[in-house]
């Protein structure tokens, strides 16, 4: 893990934060995290945007954020 690379508990991650997936079904892509929201069961989802355009949604929790849109410090 990079030195910048944060978990996403540690970190939530935000809209605008480039991050990789580190676990789950999309494991070892990577994007820009577009949409934020919570599950009826209250797990946190996001929409990812990988450099050729693809979506796909994936938990949270098994996002690790590699660097903050700069309006999130």
């Amino acid at each position: 893990m990079s030195e910048n690379a944060h978990p996403a508990g540690d970190a939530q991650p935000g809209n605008g934060d480039r991050c990789r997936v580190a676990a789950g079904t999309h494991k070892g892509k990577s994007g820009t995290v577009e949409d934020l929201n919570t599950s009826k069961t209250g797990a946190l989802t996001l929409t990812v945007r990988q450099e050729d355009g693809t979506r796909f949604k994936t938990l949270a929790r098994n996002v690790v954020v590699e660097r903050r849109h700069p309006a999130d410090g």
